[in-house]
């Protein structure tokens, strides 16, 4: 597969054209882009139907398939990639600008799931005390619904978990501090809900919660690309998400932040190659003698917390290309673009008689609608209308991002049409 290939198979080479006639020329290089507006569908490829469910799966865009091509012609060892070097580093350097983190607070993990668990292994949950405890918990029910099982499973083994519930689609901060306690080991939460799209006040969160001396577990991946994130700003001690949302990624890969602070009062439970800062067998011919079998250390960096083996390298070869894509267009313009679309949706679908989950103040790029029978109901003509959303058993949810415009909206309001 030569560059050619590669522009082609992106569809970004115009037929009849030749590399030389779309190669920018030095000068043209170091200028820089035009400001991309908004909607975007120049970036992805469109179809017949409306895609509105990005909050579950973002879709790939055409550059970031072009980063895959040409890592893929890299790997086929093909001459015209021989240039390429994948940028493990620039990338988590990238999620870090992001989410305004150290880089060495951030390391790589197949999903936000194995991220939330390294956490909960490593503060040794569940686990007992001189008094029979297994520790204490805070959650609530607005967190991904793939972690309240995990909760339940902590209170199997002895684990005390008090779940806080929402009012008004709302987690409220005093509900918060009536139950952290002294003994709380852990605050875990969503900082959106992918469930209405609640967003918590993360820094007020943490305040009380470190106030009480207990730690604060964050998932992320319904907030980082699409809202504004401060984890530094916010004092969280954890967080984690996957890429193939809004970061416009894929599956296999996501990010886990922990501060220097909190990572030492892990107790080591990840060992991995990529972790060590040191390597120094005693077992191979020509090898120094020693003690051991090996001299290793751990970096004092995320990373050396919680690196296993590998990573998908094709997520990081379109990571490279799309967190470029949303720094370049900045979250709040993405925000901004997301929030037209959806105070839209929340003034015209209670008109419709349907009844709204998310919070009217919310300003994440999600609205949710509570109504029995959803996929029964709503699945067929959603279908027949080629628009894509999430359809649940009993709600359904709309995710708008930067390719989506109001004739979109105007089509998934006439399909659904009457409550």
């Amino acid at each position: 597969m030569t560059r050619r290939d590669v522009m082609l198979a992106a569809g970004t080479l115009t037929a009849g054209l030749t590399m030389a006639d779309i190669e920018p020329t030095a000068a043209a290089a170091a200028q820089p882009a035009p400001p991309r507006q908004l909607p975007d569908k120049s970036s992805f490829l469109a179809g017949e139907g409306v895609y509105l469910d990005s909050g579950s799966q973002h879709p790939i865009s055409i550059g970031a398939r072009a980063a895959v091509d040409t890592y893929l012609s890299k790997r086929m060892l093909d001459p015209a990639a021989a240039h390429y070097d994948l940028p493990d580093d620039g990338v988590r350097e990238k999620f870090a600008h992001l989410v305004n983190a150290d880089p060495d607070d951030i390391a790589y993990v197949q999903s936000t799931t194995a991220g939330e668990q390294m956490v909960l292994r490593g503060l040794g949950l569940p686990h007992s005390n001189a008094n029979g405890s297994g520790g204490h918990i805070v959650t609530d029910t607005l967190h991904f619904f793939g972690s309240l099982p995990l909760y339940e499973e902590m209170q199997r083994h002895g684990v005390e978990v008090t779940w806080v519930e929402p009012k008004d689609g709302r987690i409220l901060l005093a509900d918060l501090k009536q139950a952290i306690r002294k003994d709380t080991r852990l605050v875990a939460l969503s900082l959106v809900s992918t469930i209405n799209g609640f967003q918590h006040d993360l820094k007020a969160v943490c305040d009380l919660a470190h106030a009480h001396g207990a730690l604060v577990y964050a998932d992320i991946i319904h907030a980082a690309g699409c809202v504004p994130v401060d984890l530094k700003g916010s004092g969280v001690d954890f967080a984690a998400c996957a890429s193939y949302k809004w970061l416009m990624g894929d599956f296999g890969l996501g990010f886990i932040y922990g501060t220097k602070a909190a990572r030492a009062l892990l107790t080591r439970t990840e060992y991995g190659y990529y972790g060590m800062s040191a390597f120094k067998p005693h077992v191979y011919p020509f090898d120094p003698p020693g003690d051991m079998i090996a001299d290793y250390a751990y970096a004092d960096t995320a990373e050396g917390t919680f690196a296993h083996g590998t990573h998908a390298h094709t997520v990081i070869a379109q990571l490279d290309h799309s967190l470029d894509y949303i720094l370049g267009m900045g979250v709040p313009a993405i925000q901004a673009h997301a929030q037209d679309l959806i105070n839209r949706l929340k003034r015209e679908l209670p008109k419709l008689g349907y009844s709204l989950m998310t919070p009217p103040e919310a300003t994440t790029p999600l609205v949710t609608c509570a109504y029995e029978n959803a996929r029964e109901k709503l699945g067929p003509k959603l279908a027949a209308a080629k628009i894509k959303m999430t359809v649940s058993a009993n709600r359904f949810r709309v995710t708008p991002s930067v390719f989506n415009d109001h004739t979109d909206i105007d089509r998934v309001l006439a399909a659904l049409g009457h409550a």
